[in-house]
């Protein structure tokens, strides 16, 4: 719900609502001209069983489609939403149904996409961006997988050297304490923070900062018995029980995971798990809405 698709006027897309022939009709229906002008067209697929069939719709979905052609005047506040997201703010869009007048306001928190009789209200935030405390081949197996699923990646060392070894994909490095960069890179509802870099002492002062900002996933690698030390020292720390629950540790799902890179998938499983959970339970609306530009 929410996914959003541009058509360029060349036939060209970014992004993807179906991921196949939905988007093929959808364009030669754009170049058309069947959805000109500045208000909003609502169009359906998979109204019947032969509709599902047609467009590759097998688990029997029904996409509604919200389509809006752009134009000069949308310049300002898409040029503005661009803005508010790269510095990490959320903004909610109210799109006026007939006229297609946008509205943008800021909003703490992301809300599910919304219509009623006259208007569309749906947000835009930052991507979602994954700290990682501690460079190293766990690390850099990872952050392959986070960047191939759309994370901003961001690595964390205390150590140059180690920094100044990475071996992984080209992430953004940051040197200095790890709580200090947990404070400063890690602290909104969009950020993971998971430590990795095997160091009780490293991992610990970032965890103290992680669990009680507003991350919203908190990671640790370490076995079980690593991880019933690691709560001991955060309780002696004064790191409340609350903060401590938010703890996902040992980090990832019990998939049997031996290597590094089997490590690194059953983090990114653990993490897509709780997001469809966070995002599910953040919503009680049922209907897919889906919005094409």
């Amino acid at each position: 719900m929410g996914s959003l698709v541009a058509f360029r006027a060349d036939g060209s897309q970014v992004g993807s609502v179906s991921g196949g022939c939905v988007e093929e009709d959808l364009i030669n229906r754009l170049l058309a001209g069947e959805f000109n002008g500045p208000q909003l067209h609502l169009t359906e697929y998979g109204v019947s069983a032969a509709d599902n069939e047609k467009w590759g719709l097998p688990c029997g979905g029904r996409l509604v489609l919200a389509i809006q052609q752009l134009d000069v005047k949308d310049v300002n506040w898409v040029s503005e939403a661009k803005q508010s997201m790269a510095d990490r703010h959320t903004l909610k869009r109210r799109v006026d149904l007939t006229s297609g007048e946008t509205l943008l306001e800021r909003t703490e928190r992301f809300t599910a996409l919304e219509r009623d009789d006259t208007t569309l209200r749906h947000c835009f935030g930052p991507r979602h961006r994954l700290l990682m405390v501690g460079a190293g081949q766990l690390a850099a197996s990872l952050s392959t997988l986070a960047l191939a699923m759309d994370y901003e990646v961001l690595l964390a060392d205390s150590r140059e050297w180690a920094l100044e070894q990475w071996q992984g994909p080209e992430v953004q490095k940051i040197l200095g304490l790890p709580d200090d960069v947990v404070r400063e890179y890690g602290n909104d509802e969009h950020c993971a923070v998971i430590t990795l870099s095997h160091d009780p002492r490293v991992d610990d002062m970032a965890l103290m900062e992680a669990l009680e900002s507003d991350a919203w996933y908190v990671g640790a690698l370490g076995s079980i018995r690593t991880t019933e030390k690691r709560i001991e020292r955060l309780s002696k720390l004064g790191i409340g029980e609350n903060a401590i629950a938010r703890l996902h540790a040992p980090v990832g799902l019990s998939i049997g995971s031996k290597t590094a890179m089997e490590i690194a998938v059953s983090i990114m499983a653990q993490l897509t798990q709780q997001r469809r959970e966070r995002d599910q339970n953040g919503s009680s609306r049922r209907s897919r809405w889906i919005a094409a530009v």
